[in-house]
C-alpha cells in the first residue's frame, strides 16, 4: 500500500515504522517535523541558484528566488527545532 502513496506520505509512514521497530510510538514532534519537511519539499522544493548573468526579466526573478528560499528555510528551521527538542 505504501507504494501507492505520494513520496511525502511515504516519509511520514517511514518515520512511524522506524519508531515501531524500536518498540515505541513516534513522538508527535518527530511526526510533525517529518510533515514539515515533506511540506517544504512539496511546496517550496530545493532549487539550484539561477545563473544570474544569463537572466532577463522573463527568465529569472531574484526577488521570487529569494522569497522561495526564505520560506523553505523557515519551514526547515521549524522542523529542525522540533527534532532537536524531543
Amino acid at each position: 500500500m505504501a507504494d501507492q502513496l505520494s513520496p511525502a506520505n511515504q516519509v511520514m509512514i517511514a518515520v512511524a515504522y522506524v519508531y515501531q521497530e524500536h518498540g515505541g510510538e513516534p513522538p508527535a514532534r518527530a511526526v510533525a517535523a517529518a510533515a514539515l519537511r515533506a511540506v517544504a519539499d512539496q511546496v517550496v522544493p530545493e532549487l539550484d541558484e539561477p545563473d544570474w548573468g544569463a537572466c532577463n526579466e522573463m527568465h529569472c526573478d531574484i526577488e521570487l528566488y529569494t522569497d522561495h528560499q526564505r520560506k523553505r528555510a523557515a519551514l526547515l528551521a521549524i522542523a529542525t527545532e522540533l527534532e532537536n527538542h524531543q
